[in-house]
């Protein structure tokens, strides 16, 4: 089974948002949620993976995170 670094992502209630994207990023959704599938076992819609690849996206950038961390400090 293949390890993906994007780990399982837990159950949530979403807030809706609607985007468009390229054919061409379409194309990757989908078949890195057929990869998912393998490796997890489960197939949960694009839909459902677009929000935890973004969340997992902006915790691992550091500047984001340092500025985050910055801007929540008191002045």
């Amino acid at each position: 089974m293949a390890t993906l670094k994007l780990p399982q992502i837990p159950d949530r209630t979403p807030v809706r948002h609607v985007i468009q994207v390229p054919p061409e990023l379409d194309r990757d959704l989908h078949a890195y949620a057929a990869a998912y599938a393998e490796s997890y076992g489960s197939a949960p819609p694009v839909s459902e993976l677009i929000p935890a690849m973004l969340a997992h996206f902006l915790a691992g950038d550091r500047y984001f995170a340092q500025s985050q961390r910055s801007r929540s400090r008191p002045s």
